[in-house]
């Protein structure tokens, strides 16, 4: 395959900076809809563990669905649609906008019973997260807590469990794709094809086609705040959907009008830098990079997996890899990222002169 200008010497600035960073990396970006950049640096798989794109790819799907469907508006509460949910205050979109006050993380997959079906977990997961506390703060706290109460809050307005409610998101919006969870954190697939993640202590083995979240671990493999697993194909399928919402091109069941409430800041300025459920660039410390406009929207996943869309240049950038093998301590790729976001910009700018 013929490569462009830009794609070998993003590539060569790749090469130079990769050693103990990551084993590899896959980068796609698309300009107008059009393939601009399809690059394979180091060591690459054909599928990764998605991480947190999950709830980007999956839960902000949904929550865009039943948000089409009236099934809840800005002003919903959670108790409305879980009467369990013990905090009267917190809304529906301040779980999207890491507000709610719950706790950013907690090592639930230390208390559920492994022997038990994935539905009993959820169950005894439920009992455990009716009882927390929150803890309301004037700034956002990422919350897989918060995503996780979503996962519940779907499962109520569709009436179905989450790997249901999957199977017909993915019908819907991916047919086509590879994107999948690992039920029973089993795949068909032959695992060599998976990039590893990292050598588990806890499991006590190389992580490969079983997903790396251990809350996800615990619930069988599927949820709606990590579990994904997909291809570059699928991440590069995903950004141009993303893209064919907000300019009202879709096929699809999305209005154009939902999809423009979800991708606009929903967190004042210095509260946090939050659409609904995306991530917005956080000024000066942006995992796109320095070039992308303030209302981009993008998501990172920890296994380093990031998707970014910039609608004023009309460009997304897709990224994956599987930095988590060079150890969780491993900051290279925090400092990489940006940079492959501000050399695809700066190349396109020189090629357009």
């Amino acid at each position: 395959m013929k490569h462009s200008v830009l794609e070998k010497t993003l590539t060569a600035q790749i090469e130079a900076r990769l050693r103990d960073v990551t084993p590899g990396v896959l980068v796609r970006a698309y300009q107008a809809g059009r393939l601009v950049c399809n690059i394979s640096v180091g060591e690459t798989y054909a599928y990764y563990d998605l991480a947190s794109l999950t709830k980007i790819i999956f839960t902000v799907q949904a929550m865009m669905l039943a948000f089409d469907e009236k099934k809840w508006t800005l002003d919903t509460r959670v108790q409305e649609i879980l009467p369990w949910f013990k905090h009267k205050q917190v809304l529906i979109q301040d779980l999207l906008t890491h507000s709610s006050g719950l706790p950013w993380w907690m090592p639930f997959y230390k208390e559920l019973d492994l022997t038990q079906g994935w539905q009993s977990r959820r169950e005894a997961l439920r009992v455990r997260i009716e009882n927390l506390g929150v803890e309301p703060q004037p700034v956002s706290v990422y919350s897989d807590v918060g995503f996780i109460v979503l996962g519940f809050i779907l499962e109520k307005m569709f009436e179905k469990n989450l790997l249901e409610i999957w199977n017909d998101i993915k019908l819907k919006f991916y047919n086509g794709t590879t994107l999948e969870f690992h039920p029973r954190n089993e795949t068909s697939h032959r695992l060599g094809l998976f990039a590893p993640t990292e050598e588990c202590p806890w499991r006590g083995k190389l992580i490969q086609g079983e997903v790396h979240d251990e809350n996800c671990w615990a619930l069988g493999g599927v949820s709606n705040h990590a579990g994904l697993f997909g291809s570059i194909d699928d991440l590069g399928w995903y950004s141009l959907l993303l893209r064919s919402q907000l300019m009202g091109i879709a096929k699809l069941q999305i209005k154009i009008k939902t999809a423009q409430i979800f991708a606009k800041r929903a967190r004042p300025n210095g509260m946090g830098d939050w659409a609904l459920g995306f991530m917005l660039p956080s000024p000066g410390a942006a995992s796109c990079g320095g070039y992308f406009a303030l209302n981009s929207i993008g998501h990172t996943g920890f296994t380093g997996t990031s998707v970014w869309y910039d609608p004023k240049a009309d460009l997304s950038v897709c990224i994956l890899s599987n930095r988590l093998v060079y150890g969780r301590e491993n900051k290279g790729f925090a400092q990489l990222r940006p940079d492959i976001h501000n050399w695809i910009v700066e190349a396109l700018k020189k090629s357009s002169m």
